[in-house]
């Protein structure tokens, strides 16, 4: 495991993944968190696709997760569903990179359950996540996006 590097933004300090050091280390395949996560401003990249990328380039395997609301090309559909307008996307050009997709299918009654449990968010923003975007609805609506997302991607392949 590769610690966080501890990077100051503006009057705080924030635990970014460390870039540098795994290009470093040079594992034979990383695994790396939350593939349309906004860095910190003074990292290497704006977006953790781009430290893949980096990483990808560097000839180390990478298995990533991705949150279907996270691609670009679906955003104004996951506005028009949820209400909420996802500022943080991929291009899809970065799930067409992808040698396998995987779909982790959870109903949306065991994702509340999850988060209600502190396994999602930390406690200070669990009943914020409960009355905004993680509605039973709005997880409904998400967990049938990405199954047709993954039934075209399958298609295509074909």
């Amino acid at each position: 495991m590769v610690p966080r590097r501890r990077v100051r933004y503006r009057d705080t300090v924030v635990e970014e993944m460390d870039l540098p050091m795994i290009l470093r280390r040079a594992p034979e395949i990383c695994l790396i968190d939350e593939l349309a996560h906004t860095n910190v401003s003074g990292t290497e990249h704006a977006k953790r696709f781009e430290d893949i990328e980096a990483v990808l380039d560097a000839g180390i395997d990478v298995l990533s997760t991705l949150n279907v609301q996270h691609l670009e090309s679906l955003n104004d559909h996951i506005t028009e569903l949820s209400g909420v307008r996802v500022r943080e996307t991929i291009p899809d050009a970065i799930l067409a990179r992808a040698e396998e997709v995987v779909l982790i299918d959870l109903t949306p009654e065991a994702l509340l359950d999850r988060l209600r449990a502190g396994k999602v968010y930390p406690a200070g923003r669990i009943d914020a996540a409960l009355n905004n975007f993680f509605k039973i609805e709005n997880l409904s609506a998400l967990r049938e996006v990405a199954l047709r997302q993954v039934a075209e991607e399958v298609g295509a392949k074909r």
